[in-house]
């Protein structure tokens, strides 16, 4: 009955994530801090802290979501994906970038 929220959450490098940025169809949430993302955000990224609200983001388009290292970014693919959306998680994040 809940098999669906204990599903792989995708993942790809950012090597990978270089060569998508481009496509307007895709959806990039950063969600370290405010001052994190003013430091050095990416600008196809939205800033996204972890915990606030994903429900606005759209159920159809792919999102994909980054952080400082991974960690955040694995926690919120987590709670977006049980709100049914389709997210990637961008391993090794900004370190690897």
């Amino acid at each position: 009955m809940f098999g669906h929220l204990f599903t792989k959450i995708p993942s790809i490098s950012t090597t990978e994530l270089k060569e998508m940025m481009r496509d307007q169809q895709k959806i990039f949430i950063d969600v370290r801090t405010r001052s994190e993302y003013k430091h050095n955000g990416l600008r196809q990224f939205k800033n996204m802290p972890l915990g606030s609200d994903y429900s606005t983001l759209p159920k159809n388009k792919e999102i994909y979501v980054i952080c400082q290292s991974g960690m955040r970014s694995k926690a919120a693919c987590k709670q977006m994906k049980k709100l049914g959306l389709h997210v990637t998680n961008i391993r090794g994040g900004m370190n690897q970038y």
